[in-house]
């Protein structure tokens, strides 16, 4: 008798296979439905050419995964700039320099491996302190010996599994002058942030004093993007620019001063924060960012049992409230808010 997706026999064959192999039982239904989507493909006649590609997609983002498992509750930065600049330019001093900065402040950064600046970057903040993710290109990229076989080098095959790592296991993001991939990763980047695909994290697009690359990215942004309506004025707190290393460096670190990490919980967004706000703050809070909340106010609270699954953060102090999921660049004010907040004058 032919065994459908759904049916009960079938899921009861599933489940004792992944009793076999063992795991947390919590995840047991998720694993259940990655193996019955991959039946699906199997079921429905995929041809093999799509599933050669989405076999190599999966096994990539597994073994990803497994790549920085151990450096969970790490901060890092994924850094971006072009391979072709000359180690002896001043963009790759300050690209080294604001590597070495961050790790000292207790980052790793992540690279694309490559040579320019992020050889730069690699060198700046030291083997220790860095993380590879190289590309494989027809003309070959070879890793700059900064990070070459060290065992947090990892190479992939496909561009968008790569981009997804850049960012899924960033807290920060910084751009250096580059070209179609610098410019790519930052569009998206804060496409991702615009529309709330990603949590809010700090991004910073850096130049030297004497340069202009992101000066007239931001004219043609300014102009063409925001004077022609196709972005709102909120979206400019989504970054910043800078020509120098510590602002750079502080509009990072002092992101985290506060704020620790956000999560949405059905219809709540809890912003969980490294020490407990004052009440004078929380009244602040709801008297400035009234216009994106659709619903009563933001109040503290206890973790929401929906966090239970996340355990090494239910010790943090947090506050939920309504967010109305459309405003992330108010949201983002709000996160600069909450660190600008001084324990000294408010009562």
């Amino acid at each position: 008798m032919e065994q459908t997706l759904d049916s009960s026999a079938l899921r009861e064959k599933v489940d004792a296979l992944i009793e076999c192999v063992g795991g947390p039982p919590a995840h047991a239904d998720m694993i259940r439905e990655v193996v019955l989507s991959a039946l699906s493909l199997f079921q429905n006649g995929i041809v093999k050419s799509d599933l050669k590609t989405f076999h190599a997609t999966f096994n990539e983002m597994a073994y990803a995964l497994h790549f920085f498992a151990p450096y969970t509750g790490i901060k890092k930065i994924s850094i971006f700039g072009s391979a072709r600049t000359s180690p002896d330019e001043p963009i790759c001093l300050y690209a080294a320099e604001f590597a070495r900065q961050l790790a000292e402040a207790n980052f790793m950064v992540i690279t694309g491996a490559g040579d320019g600046i992020m050889r730069a970057v690699q060198r700046g903040a030291g083997r220790e302190k860095s993380f590879g993710i190289n590309i494989i290109l027809p003309f070959g990229q070879e890793a700059n010996e900064f990070i070459d076989n060290d065992p947090k080098l990892i190479t992939f095959k496909y561009f968008f599994v790569r981009k997804l790592f850049f960012v899924k296991e960033a807290n920060a993001l910084a751009f250096f002058p580059g070209g179609f991939g610098t410019h790519d990763e930052g569009f998206e980047a804060l496409t991702l942030l615009q529309t709330g695909k990603s949590t809010p994290m700090p991004v910073v697009f850096v130049d030297t004093p004497n340069g202009n690359h992101w000066e007239e990215w931001f004219s043609y942004v300014n102009e063409k993007l925001l004077g022609n309506g196709l972005i709102s004025s909120e979206d400019l707190n989504l970054f910043k620019i800078t020509d120098r290393v510590e602002d750079a460096v502080y509009e990072i670190t002092h992101f985290y001063h506060h704020y620790h990490s956000m999560q949405f919980v059905n219809d709540k967004t809890v912003i969980r924060l490294n020490r407990r706000l004052m009440p004078g703050h929380i009244e602040r809070l709801n008297d400035c960012f009234s216009d994106i909340i659709v619903s009563g106010k933001i109040v503290e609270t206890e973790p929401l049992w929906e966090e239970k699954d996340e355990p090494q953060f239910l010790t943090l102090p947090r506050l939920a409230f309504h967010f109305n999921r459309k405003n992330f660049g108010r949201l983002r004010e709000m996160v600069n808010q909450i660190n600008d907040f001084s324990f000294a004058e408010v009562k």
